[in-house]
């Protein structure tokens, strides 16, 4: 049996994109990877995800990264969707993209969701293909299983890569997360300025408390 490992980072940033990456391994990459240290990404210094990236990919079947802009996150708000249900679609397009359809695929999550069992019954609507699939949904995947570990790190270099290339455009925001002063600092002074460049997700709470929206705020003082 293969293993599916996937995970997220930049979930919850006000700024840049969501990354979702999902790695394919074989009981002997596994064994392998076990010799490195391979861990948690948010537990890993820059460079040492950086290294370790190379190398699960050296060393997998395959991979596969999704890149969800912020301006595709506001408008799926915008419809109805939310941020499970969209995360439920990329996991689902991870799964699609990497199941052989010829081996046994044991798929582990690290479930986004507070409601596991609602959560992977969403993503399942969207899995094309699950008569080979065994599907694992946890809390706290990416420390409890190497695979997921091993997603966490290349979905993390990946949103630590697309970061770098938005501040050498739109200059330092810091972490990007709404909690980080440099990036609420960068928010005030570009925020308006800034706004049509699509690097920040309008529909968080922070650019809505800073930026209310003219013709609500309109309507409320009428």
């Amino acid at each position: 049996m293969l293993t599916l490992g996937i995970d997220d980072a930049g979930r919850g940033p006000l700024i840049g994109p969501m990354i979702l990456s999902g790695v394919l391994l074989n009981d002997k990459q596994e064994k392998e990877l076990k010799k490195s240290k391979i861990a948690d990404s948010k537990t890993l210094y820059h460079n040492t995800r950086i290294s370790l990236s190379k190398l699960i990919k050296e060393n997998s079947i395959s991979f596969k990264t999704i890149k969800t802009p912020a301006t595709e996150i506001d408008s799926s708000l915008a419809s109805g969707t939310n941020l499970n249900t969209l995360e439920a679609k990329k996991t689902a397009q991870i799964i699609n993209a990497l199941n052989t359809k010829k081996d046994r695929i044991k798929v582990i999550i690290d479930c986004p969701s507070v409601n596991i069992n609602a959560w992977k019954n969403t993503l399942m609507k969207f899995v094309t293909n699950s008569s080979n699939l065994t599907v694992i949904c946890e809390h706290k995947a990416d420390i409890n299983h190497l695979s997921v570990s091993a997603a966490s790190i290349i979905a993390k270099v990946a949103r630590e890569d697309e970061v770098s290339e938005l501040k050498k455009q739109y200059g330092d925001f810091g972490s990007g997360y709404p909690s980080d002063p440099k990036t609420k600092e960068f928010l005030k002074k570009h925020g308006l300025s800034m706004e049509n460049s699509g690097i920040f997700r309008k529909s968080w709470s922070t650019w809505k408390k800073l930026f209310p929206d003219k013709k609500q705020a309109t309507l409320q003082g009428f």
